[in-house]
């Protein structure tokens, strides 16, 4: 097997699990799993680049993968609206909570949209990307030290986002993958960062006082 294909595919394996145990893992602590603009704008992402994409490239892995990520995205969506107001103020009446939720989809959705303008589908997927994943990396660990427990946290899911994002770093940033070498440097250094932080977040959660395997 092409060593690109694999880490493709190993990508897109590691972030279905991500997204699985997301969903799990909400139900059960009655909560979410994803930090509120990072769900965002990976589900906006996943949306625009599924649709750009097939149009653009065809069938291809990664455009399937797109849109599996989407459908499985749209469950953690439902576990924020369906939990996630008790963590906002309480002195906030509830309509707050979802203007201010709709109004951070909305803007994500924009952004993303104005990458593809910008860019062009692949660079603007590729920038867009390790951008929002650099985000969700750094938005994982305020969580943490937000909700002061590992509510609606794994350590599935840690590990395996670090395992999906770095696949496509050594994929783009070291082998050169994909129609552009322009992202190359980009792709290496953000996903370096996002290592960094995400064995940080692992470190975190391993250590959190209490922390149970769930």
């Amino acid at each position: 097997m092409d060593i690109r294909l694999f880490l493709t595919l190993l990508s897109g394996l590691c972030w279905t699990i991500v997204y699985i145990d997301s969903i799990r893992v909400g139900i059960k602590d009655k909560s979410y799993a994803m930090p509120l603009w990072a769900l965002a704008l990976n589900i906006a992402w996943e949306l625009i680049y599924a649709v750009v994409g097939f149009r653009e490239a065809g069938l291809q892995v990664q455009i399937v993968i797109n849109g599996v990520w989407f459908l499985l995205d749209t469950g953690i969506v439902y576990t924020y609206f369906r939990y996630g107001r008790k963590y906002f103020p309480k002195n906030l009446r509830s309509s707050w909570f979802y203007l201010w939720s709709v109004l951070v989809f909305t803007v994500s959705f924009i952004l993303q949209y104005t990458f593809f303008i910008e860019f062009g589908w692949f660079l603007g997927a590729t920038y867009a990307a390790y951008l929002q994943n650099l985000l969700m990396s750094v938005l994982f660990i305020a969580m943490l030290v937000q909700r002061r427990n590992s509510e609606g946290q794994t350590l599935t899911i840690a590990v395996s986002k670090w395992i999906g994002s770095l696949a496509p770093t050594i994929s783009f940033g070291m082998l050169g993958g994909g129609p552009s070498p322009q992202a190359k440097t980009f792709v290496l250094i953000v996903g370096m960062l996002m290592a960094f932080f995400d064995i940080v977040y692992i470190a975190l959660l391993v250590n959190q006082k209490g922390f149970k395997a769930k």
